[in-house]
């Protein structure tokens, strides 16, 4: 049975409608062509980036291993945790970067990336996009706070290991990624205004996926990933973040198609 027969069996299903039109929407957009675009440039600039500022905040220190960051965000342990740390340098080695130049070069990088989610979201919902002008400074915003959002949301998620305070710091960030993700599509997609309701769908959609669902399962992929390329050294650990940052691309795709589909169906009603 093909992808689309299967499709429409599963349209005739109340239950699975949603689903299935986010699919649909997905493939319509070619998603796995942007999430393979979106995968490359936060490979190449938001990981730079995130490392300097982890960096940063650790004082450069020659006894902090800049692994740590990936060590917090995938939740290894162990063995595991040991070999990324192991294949890091230290925060002291990237102190250099710390200049104006150097923290430039990675923000200007941030620029094709952006114009890139600018054209994804407006595929996703199926609007124009804003002129030339208009997606450069609309994008160059939506990236310097998606740098923000996701270095206070690592600070929120890994500062207590206390479960009460941790919870908390959890609906904080959950609470913080809403309103990112709803200002998203109205930031970079015509016609598109921000509001509750917003927030409320295409918003706390992309928080849950991205702080529930996704750390989930990257918490039990991202292991066996790394013992797939036991052996390689540096190059099996490059392997699966490169893989991480597929998948998450691809998420990325999927949470924009999943907030338009659905922030259609509620506001017809």
């Amino acid at each position: 049975m093909s992808a689309a027969s299967h499709l429409a069996e599963l349209q005739q299903r109340r239950w699975a409608r949603p689903t299935v039109a986010v699919a649909r929407r997905f493939f319509e957009i070619s998603g796995l062509d942007l999430g393979c675009f979106i995968a490359v440039e936060l490979f190449t600039t938001i990981l730079p980036i995130l490392l300097i500022g982890y960096g940063r905040l650790n004082n450069f220190s020659h006894d902090v291993s800049i692994g740590q960051l990936f060590v917090d965000m995938v939740g290894a342990n162990g063995r595991d945790a040991a070999r990324i740390l192991r294949e890091f340098g230290k925060a002291s080695g990237i102190q250099q970067t710390w200049t104006l130049f150097g923290v430039a070069g990675f923000l200007v990088w941030g620029i094709p990336m952006s114009l890139t989610v600018c054209r994804m979201y407006a595929a996703a919902w199926k609007r124009p996009q804003h002129s030339a002008m208009q997606r450069m400074w609309r994008g160059s915003i939506w990236f310097l706070v998606y740098l923000v959002v996701a270095g206070v949301n690592e600070k929120l998620l890994h500062t207590s290991h206390n479960p009460a305070l941790r919870i908390t710091l959890t609906v904080a960030a959950v609470g913080l990624s809403s309103a990112f993700w709803g200002l998203t599509p109205a930031l970079l997609v015509p016609g598109i205004r921000l509001s509750k309701r917003l927030i409320l769908e295409a918003g706390l959609i992309g928080a849950l996926v991205h702080i529930v669902i996704l750390r989930f399962v990257v918490r039990a992929v991202f292991p066996l990933l790394l013992n797939g390329w036991d052996g390689f050294g540096p190059v099996g650990v490059a392997l699966t973040i490169m893989t991480w940052c597929g998948s998450l691309g691809i998420v990325w795709v999927a949470v924009a198609c999943a907030g338009a589909v659905i922030s259609e169906r509620t506001w017809r009603t």
